[in-house]
């Protein structure tokens, strides 16, 4: 079966995961193929945005819980492979933001679990107005820890707090207020907005964004002193890069920048 289709337009990439019928959950099959691909991407200097959704009534429901339970099966109760598990889908996570390019999600349906983790990973994420966002793991007496820990990156501490502890689900209006998702629009509009956002991005220079994503998350957890000595060094690169000096050029002609 195939787990992924992939079609390039423009210099953007639309990554669907297409398991419908299990949700597009994150099996071990889905982690290896979306990392694989992601790898793949990264080495294509002519992408410079990804678009990343589901197929069917939803863009992920999480973890396949089936697949779980049947790890369980052996001697040490599943131990390892839930360690394993968890610790390949935080590198999945990982190599999302460490891609060059940015991330969109464009997220419908449901997005449960790890896959609100996907969402709150994902740079950023254009979502229906109909969609319903949760880590509610807790349900089922399992407490979303990974998906903590993108969820508390990207919303209020207090909310995520709640969002963990009760598995309630938000919707599209509230994951905005909150900073989960970049907007929230009519489920038709969801492919042509989302294009939209990926459209402007890829009409940049694409070493800058390539500069500026690096820079984004390595900075963010640095002391500021620190993240302004670092960020001064990042700006200086940019400054010498050739089509930067023809961008500023430009501008100060009143033209466009021709870029090579």
């Amino acid at each position: 079966m195939t787990l992924l289709s992939r079609d390039v337009t423009d210099h953007i990439a639309h990554i669907e995961m297409t398991a419908p019928a299990r949700l597009n959950a994150l099996s071990d099959a889905m982690l290896a193929a979306l990392h694989a691909e992601l790898d793949t991407i990264a080495e294509d200097d002519t992408i410079r945005v990804v678009i990343l959704s589901g197929s069917g009534k939803a863009f992920c429901a999480g973890h396949d819980l089936k697949e779980m339970q049947a790890g369980r099966s052996a001697d040490d109760g599943g131990a390892a492979y839930f360690k394993d598990l968890f610790g390949r889908c935080g590198a999945l996570m990982q190599r999302i933001q460490t891609l060059p390019q940015p991330v969109i999600a464009q997220v419908h349906g449901i997005a449960t679990a790890a896959g609100c983790q996907l969402v709150a990973t994902c740079d950023m994420a254009v979502a229906a107005d109909t969609t319903k966002f949760g880590v509610n793991g807790v349900n089922i007496g399992l407490f979303c820890s990974t998906p903590m820990v993108a969820l508390t990156r990207n919303i209020p501490t207090k909310s995520a707090f709640e969002m963990l502890t009760t598995g309630r689900f938000i919707d599209a209006t509230e994951a905005q207020q909150l900073g989960l998702i970049n907007r929230s629009v009519p489920a038709e509009n969801l492919q042509s907005a989302t294009r939209a956002l990926a459209a402007s991005i890829a009409a940049k220079l694409p070493a800058a964004v390539r500069y500026g994503k690096a820079a984004f998350y390595a900075q963010s957890h640095m002391a500021t002193q620190d993240a302004y000595a670092f960020t001064a060094d990042v700006m200086a690169a940019n400054m010498q890069d050739r089509d930067t000096n023809e961008g500023i050029t430009a501008f100060l002609e009143k033209r466009k920048p021709d870029w090579s």
